[in-house]
């Protein structure tokens, strides 16, 4: 029996590490495009510019994705049925190349551009065509009758082939071929467990929760929760982006559509993602783990959570453990503290109006390996945005997170929060704040102290506070520290 049990146990181990073997298309993930913010919550869409959409038109009728590595045919090939599709891209000859496909559900949806709607692609790029979806080349995992198509308002699901005029359907599904123009990687491990609660996509190179949050949350609150989090020793988590979330769906799965091997509680649940509607900035995209579909819901609705850290093939080895702005009427003061580096040359201070386009403001050198706090005066700007640009020694390099930065946000009251230290500095530099009240609420939103503050600076003992973050709320706005 015990060898019987041993045999079956190498042959799931077997089976497993086939089925971890997957083939990547695409070099980078591109970001969904949109700019536009719709909260003053930090963590949506719109406050990472990681991967921006950029198309080269290359006059032959093709574009080619300059962050996927993908060639595209730019008009699409019109309606046709699913069995029609498929002959007509293995049949193409378009731009001198012969070599023509129907894209993946991945590679599909990887063109769609949720700054827009109705179609959501960049017209620019692709001209509009009338098409309601465009096919995919996977079929629905227990279905073959299914296949898996992006549509213009910005989704992805799976739908059945008789939908489309031309298998007697009413919807329009139009057919658009793909080329790769690098030669495909094969992943023998699509995850790797960390150890530490956290699960590494070695295609997308994105690292992501393990095990996903306790509660259903609302969209604002899922932005804050993944803001705050502390996973595996890193406190850079975000909510992902809706391309980011659907790129962990496995379209040969069902009931999950998630590597549950990996993320063990994934279950049938619905994951919010930071990405909104443009056209309905009341709601949000999630993704659903029944299929693997995306769609949409009010931002109000509760959904689970599971929060990511960005490319890991770019993040260096120091970690940044704290990066914040705090400011008064005279200046800006950016604040952040490292931990383990190893090799780290420089910080450029980078500053940017619009979120998008960042300039280097100035550059501080590294103290050396270790553990250190940095603390650097801004001098007057009209930026709205901030980031740290982190250089190594060998010239590779990462960003932190960008702060967007308020007019009225800590004005008069500077809140520091020394290194390895067990008292918070609070300095109010106006009588306008003499005499009010401040509150220090642990990340599940319980008060733990509360005080009064006077204009000058005053130290506040807080040896007695187990928590690790804590939020402190004064009359103009709310600092997060971490403890240890």
């Amino acid at each position: 029996m015990k060898r019987l049990i041993l045999s079956c146990c190498m042959l799931f181990s077997a089976i497993l590490a086939v089925a971890q073997s997957t083939t990547k298309t695409m070099k980078r993930l591109p970001d969904t495009g949109e700019t536009t913010s719709y909260t003053n919550t930090f963590g949506e869409d719109a406050d990472f510019n990681i991967y921006p959409p950029f198309f080269l038109i290359n006059g032959n009728r093709t574009v080619t994705d300059t962050i996927t590595g993908l060639m595209w045919q730019q008009v699409d090939g019109g309606e046709m049925t699913i069995e029609n599709a498929v002959i007509y891209c293995d049949t193409l000859t378009l731009g001198g190349y012969t070599d023509w496909r129907l894209p993946t559900a991945h590679e599909a949806f990887s063109i769609q551009n949720m700054q827009y709607t109705n179609p959501s692609l960049n017209t620019s790029i692709f001209p509009v065509t009338g098409a309601e979806y465009w096919w995919s080349s996977n079929k629905q995992a227990n279905d073959a009758n299914k296949v898996w198509c992006i549509n213009a308002g910005g989704g992805i699901g799976n739908h059945p082939k008789t939908e489309t005029i031309s298998a007697g359907g009413t919807k329009k599904f139009h057919v658009r071929a793909v080329r790769g123009i690098f030669i495909p990687q094969v992943i023998s491990n699509h995850f790797t467990d960390n150890g530490n609660g956290t699960i590494t996509d070695n295609v997308t190179n994105l690292l992501w929760q393990k095990i996903h949050s306790t509660d259903s949350l609302s969209w604002e609150q899922s932005l804050t929760y993944a803001d705050t989090a502390t996973i595996g020793g890193y406190t850079d988590w975000r909510l992902p982006n809706i391309k980011e979330l659907q790129s962990i769906n496995d379209e040969n799965l069902i009931n999950p559509s998630v590597n549950n091997a990996f993320f063990s509680n994934v279950g049938v649940n619905k994951f919010w993602s930071s990405t909104s509607l443009p056209n309905q900035t009341t709601k949000a995209w999630y993704l659903s783990t029944q299929f693997g579909i995306t769609t949409y819901d009010a931002k109000t609705v509760k959904h689970y959570i599971y929060c990511v850290r960005g490319d890991q093939s770019t993040i260096l080895p120091l970690q940044l453990i704290n990066f914040s702005a705090q400011q008064n009427e005279q200046k800006t003061t950016l604040n952040w503290q490292t931990q383990n580096e190893v090799n780290t040359k420089e910080f450029v201070i980078e500053l940017s109006k619009d979120g998008n386009t960042f300039i280097a403001q100035n550059t501080l050198a590294a103290f050396g390996n270790g553990n250190h706090f940095y603390s650097y005066a801004l001098p007057e700007t009209t930026a709205k945005y901030i980031r740290l640009k982190m250089i190594d020694k060998d010239g590779k390099y990462a960003y932190s997170k960008i702060i967007k930065l308020s007019a009225t946000a800590q004005k008069g009251i500077i809140i520091n929060h020394p290194i390895n230290s067990k008292v918070l500095q609070i300095n109010v530099s106006s009588m306008l704040y003499n005499n009010t009240p401040v509150y220090i609420y642990d990340a599940n939103g319980k008060l733990l102290k509360q005080f009064i503050i006077s204009q000058g600076l005053q130290t506040i003992d807080i040896s007695n506070l187990s928590c690790s973050v804590i939020y402190i709320k004064t009359e103009t706005g709310v600092t997060k520290t971490i403890l240890n």
